[in-house]
């Protein structure tokens, strides 16, 4: 929001005096200025032109930040790029964003709740799709958040996202039928989320050729608890194709998953040569 659209906000309505001067009472927090060096109470410096860098757009990570940091942070980028998000949120970071969005109707507010995230995005803001799909596979329901995280990120990428959740290996059966609907969608990557042994993305990595992206998760107990004995499993396999990432990290995982689509969007999807 910049101090010329408040102020329009204030002509038409939409905004009373007093939400004005009140907001404005912390414009240096919610306002921007042209080419404005985005530095939010000096705790932090946004980088709204990383997505042209390298793919992947400035997102905010709130767990480890004061609440009203992480809130003023998600609103400023969504204010210069039309849409934001932030992930790892608590619900005092949520309740912040909605109370300072609320004097402005061209903003909204999409919680997720089980990815522990929230988008925020203008009205007239849409995702461009790419084109491409990606599988998204948990192998237990105690999985889901770190799941859920890596979904929302690829679809904020432009990505259309398969799922199939509690398909672990404990009850191999149930695996099957999802990854062949996922093979028959030609996705370009697949995100496999486990944890307790972490053995899932070993066995998917043995029965597709796409890039397979394995996420330990600090699900399980006793020795080798936290997600310890799932990293130390999937690092260890024995599928070639497969990589992985740090423990309950959905969002890089996510975000890796959207740029192998992405680039496949670009270039059509690799066919060997005949003959």
């Amino acid at each position: 929001m910049t101090l010329r659209e408040l102020l329009e906000n204030v002509r038409s309505g939409r905004v009373t005096l007093e939400e004005a001067e009140r907001l404005l009472s912390g414009a240096e927090t919610l306002f921007l200025r042209d080419n404005a060096l985005d530095c939010v109470r000096e705790v932090a410096r946004l980088d709204p032109d990383r997505e042209q860098r390298t793919g992947i757009p400035e997102v905010v990570l709130a767990q480890g930040k004061e609440p009203q940091h992480a809130a003023e942070l998600t609103i400023r980028l969504a204010q210069r790029k039309g849409r934001a998000l932030a992930t790892r949120i608590s619900p005092a970071v949520l309740d912040l964003i909605r109370e300072r969005l609320g004097a402005f109707p061209d903003y909204t507010v999409h919680p997720h709740e089980s990815a522990r995230a929230v988008v925020v995005a203008h009205r007239e803001s849409r995702v461009e799709k790419c084109g491409r799909s990606v599988g998204l596979l948990a192998a237990g329901t105690a999985d889901f958040g770190v799941a859920e995280e890596a979904r929302v990120t690829m679809e904020e990428m432009g990505c259309d996202v398969l799922t199939a959740y509690d398909v672990g290996v404990a009850g191999l059966h149930r695996l099957f039928a999802p990854l062949e609907e996922m093979k028959k969608a030609d996705v370009d990557a697949l995100v496999v989320v486990a944890g307790m042994e972490g053995a899932l993305p070993t066995v998917v990595k043995a029965l597709v050729e796409v890039p397979v992206i394995g996420v330990p998760t600090s699900v399980g107990y006793g020795y080798g608890g936290g997600g310890q004995a799932a990293l130390m499993g999937m690092l260890q396999s024995c599928s070639p194709g497969l990589v992985v990432v740090n423990i309950d990290n959905g969002f890089g995982a996510g975000a890796a998953a959207a740029l192998i689509a992405r680039r496949a969007a670009r270039g059509g999807p690799a066919r060997p040569s005949e003959g």
